[in-house]
């Protein structure tokens, strides 16, 4: 039996309203086209699919937009069509995202005889006031009745999506979303940060205001989370999931440990060996390009091994298990000596802690993450230019400087 195991996400870009904060590709007030979007989805999972005979899948993700507010019917006859290959594992992880006003416990049970086994449930924050002033369609009532509805379809593994760093929003009003959240019982809870995305309703009203709390009040509340969390029995294990042990993301964790996926729909992403691939973003063109059998490729890219590594850096250090020189060996022959001085300063700082050989970041580390990745990247770019003096030479034939990056003085003793 082959061992290779594939992710596949599935993209519901359709959803009753458009959130102030969001920037994926989601189409509210565009039902008439849910016909002919299903019917290009399933041309493509016909067409593709037959090409990983080579794979077992076992994660499925249903995406959006809204998956819930699509309908179970749509769902269910996509899983049927990935059941047709024979590819999918008796014991997957199927997720379907969830708005808590279009849960219905008919919808559930009916995932759940196909095999949905698990629920991310877009909650955000329990305050109702900004609920409504993000433009979410739901109150705190509405994700109590919702958790309860998909207990009672028979679905027990459930993740509730919270959101901190809202407008006006208190370290106080955090700790009562992370209060009720609990009082929930769920299995796994993840906590982004606002991130105000250009184009989006809610960058135009607040960006560079001070209505936004400041970093450092965004940070005490990352803090105070983690904290929290790890109090009521939740491992962290990414820097913004945290989980019951055994219900960690499986789905999720193949982005993160450079895992193969496959995605399908307008906006999806894939990611098999060394390709990458997306498809446009336009649902329409989306779904013209299927019927009529022309390209929808947005971007692709194979990877080089160089890219790999970089990936596995990044990558490995938004998750708790971190990295190790012999996985960064393994995927990138160079010498792992210089990331490792660098990774000692920041522990030095208390950015980052090492066990058994491998290195994370500790949470205070999580929250410099960008700056301390990049700190690495270049690194890692400066081992490759020593690594390969030819490099050099050749910049230097074309009177060319060197791009050697420069020694991040803010981070040394």
């Amino acid at each position: 039996m082959d061992d290779k195991r594939i992710g596949v996400y599935i993209h519901i870009p359709f959803c009753a309203s458009k959130c102030g904060y969001c920037d994926f590709c989601s189409l509210p007030g565009k039902d008439k086209l849910m016909p002919y979007y299903q019917d290009a989805v399933l041309i493509q999972l016909q067409e593709s699919l037959p090409l990983l005979k080579d794979y077992f899948i076992d994660s499925v993700y249903f995406g959006g937009g809204t998956p819930s507010y699509y309908g179970a019917a749509r769902l269910v006859e996509m899983l049927r069509e990935l059941k047709m290959t024979n590819r999918l594992m008796k014991d997957s992880e199927i997720t379907v995202e969830c708005n808590p006003d279009s849960v219905r416990r008919r919808d559930i049970a009916e995932l759940r005889k196909e095999g949905v086994n698990r629920i991310s449930l877009g909650a955000q924050c329990a305050d109702d006031a900004l609920l409504k002033l993000i433009g979410r369609r739901h109150n705190w009532h509405q994700v109590e009745l919702a958790v309860r509805r998909i207990r009672q379809g028979g679905i027990k593994n459930i993740s509730v999506d919270l959101i901190y760093g809202l407008p006006g929003q208190t370290r106080e009003g955090w700790a009562e979303t992370l209060t009720r959240t609990l009082a929930l019982k769920p299995a796994h809870i993840s906590c982004y940060g606002l991130r105000l995305e250009e184009g989006t309703p809610m960058y135009e009203r607040y960006q560079g205001t001070d209505e936004i709390p400041s970093d450092d009040d965004q940070a005490d509340m990352y803090l105070y989370a983690v904290d929290l969390l790890e109090r009521h029995g939740f491992r962290q294990y990414e820097i913004s999931n945290f989980s019951r042990p055994g219900y960690e993301s499986r789905h999720n964790l193949k982005y993160w440990r450079l895992g193969d996926y496959i995605g399908f729909g307008a906006a999806a992403h894939s990611n098999i060996g060394m390709l990458r691939y997306s498809y446009t973003r336009n649902v329409r063109e989306y779904i013209s390009g299927v019927f009529a059998d022309q390209d929808i490729i947005d971007e692709k890219e194979e990877l080089t091994d160089f890219d790999r590594a970089s990936e596995y850096l990044m990558l490995g250090l938004r998750t708790t298990g971190g990295i190790c020189r012999e996985e960064y060996l393994e995927v990138y022959r160079s010498s792992f000596d210089p990331l490792e001085d660098t990774l000692r300063v920041f522990r030095d700082n208390g950015w980052a802690e090492e066990h058994e050989g491998r290195w994370r970041f500790t949470p205070g580390g999580f929250l410099l993450s960008n700056v301390l990745i990049g700190v690495l990247l270049e690194s890692q770019t400066r081992e490759r230019f020593n690594a390969n003096p030819w490099i050099k030479e050749a910049f230097e034939k074309l009177g060319q400087k060197v791009p050697l990056p420069v020694a991040q003085e803010p981070f040394m003793n």
